[in-house]
Order: structure tokens, then sequence, then C-alpha cells
């Protein structure tokens, strides 16, 4: 969330072209980044796109504020993951399925 008051005209808008995707995130993490857009106003893609966009230029994407609300925010969510985790991070495995369970309608085994 960066303001732009009294910096001038606002740059000219740039225009892209954005694709759909199949992105899988940890469900912690999920929460806390849908929350954080609904905070702020955004859709999930514009705040993904902005921190990535941010982190590719070596600049932090967020104020003091909205660091403050992110800490609540991971509070309320249960996400504990740090930095550090990004590349430690291992899927738990599937649930076995049971017998006599039926299998959802469009589900390959």
């Amino acid at each position: 969330m960066v303001t732009t008051e009294g910096a001038g005209p606002p740059p000219p808008r740039r225009v892209v072209e954005r694709v759909q995707t199949g992105l899988r995130l940890e469900k912690r993490l999920l929460k806390v980044l849908k929350a954080l857009a609904e905070l702020c106003d955004l859709s999930l893609g514009d705040l993904l796109e902005g921190i990535v966009l941010h982190a590719f230029e070596g600049k932090a994407p967020f104020r003091e504020e909205t660091r403050r609300r992110i800490e609540e925010l991971r509070k309320v969510y249960g996400l504990d993951l740090e930095a550090g985790d990004s590349h430690r991070l291992v899927e738990r495995p599937a649930p076995a399925s049971r017998p006599g369970r039926r299998r959802a309608r469009g589900r390959k085994p």
C-alpha cells in the first residue's frame, strides 16, 4: 500500500496481458494473502503482482502499518512460516482412500 500524494501527476498506465494460472500455495499463506488483498481493496492477482515486482527490484512492498496488519493476519490464520522455511516446505501426503467411500465425481483415482 503505497501512497503517491504530493508526488505530482501519476505515471501513465501500462497495458499488460494476464493469464489464468493453477497456482498452488500453502493454505494459511493463501488465507493471509486473500485477507490482505481485501484490506487493500485489491484483487489477489494485483496484490501478488505488486509483491513480486517489488521483490524483483529489491524493494519492500509494504509500509510499516501494512506489515503490522500482516502480523495480525498471520496470528489470526496461524501462519507460523517464515522466509527461511521457503525452501524446506513439503506437502502432507494425501489421506489414503477408505474402503466403501465413494469417489467424488470428476476426480481421478
